[in-house]
């Protein structure tokens, strides 16, 4: 199965209408992503708890890593220039840090509010190369749709 990006973003904006808690949010579309496609093996949320530092938020799949620096992995590079990671070989990523063994590669979205990075999506398949400009683009304006006005 494959995402329908404008029908994800559509059940998305009904589901969070009105909401303004960040972790409700979070929840919502880490459920809503992870059923939404097969390659999504791990999607999740890390936010920004303290400077350079990301703790694990809400996800959907197994165990994911409980902290995560801003110098560190694919999440910290993420976080750290606030620009999305588009990595199709996790191996070859400098600093990867396995929180799987099954991962092959990974889509790591910044999230922004008002206030700056508040956290990153992170999305993990067990299929190299999963990953496509597309996803990226399409999370990203649902992520700024969600999180842009708080």
């Amino acid at each position: 199965m494959r995402v329908d990006y404008a029908e994800l973003a559509k059940r998305i904006a009904a589901l969070t209408e009105g909401e303004s808690d960040e972790v409700a949010l979070m929840a919502t579309l880490a459920c809503e992503i992870h059923h939404a496609d097969d390659r999504f093996d791990w999607t999740g949320f890390y936010r920004v708890t303290e400077p350079e530092l990301l703790k694990i938020g809400p996800y959907q799949g197994g165990h994911g890593c409980l902290v995560i620096p801003f110098a560190r992995g694919v999440c910290g590079a993420a976080a750290r220039t606030g620009e999305t990671q588009l990595v199709a070989d996790v191996e070859a990523f400098p600093g990867h840090i396995a929180c799987s063994s099954s991962t092959r590669s990974e889509l790591v979205i910044p999230v922004f509010a008002r206030r700056g990075v508040i956290g990153v999506l992170d999305i993990d398949s067990d299929q190299p190369d999963a990953f496509t400009q597309e996803d990226a683009d399409a999370l990203e304006t649902i992520l700024r749709d969600v999180f842009g006005a708080l």
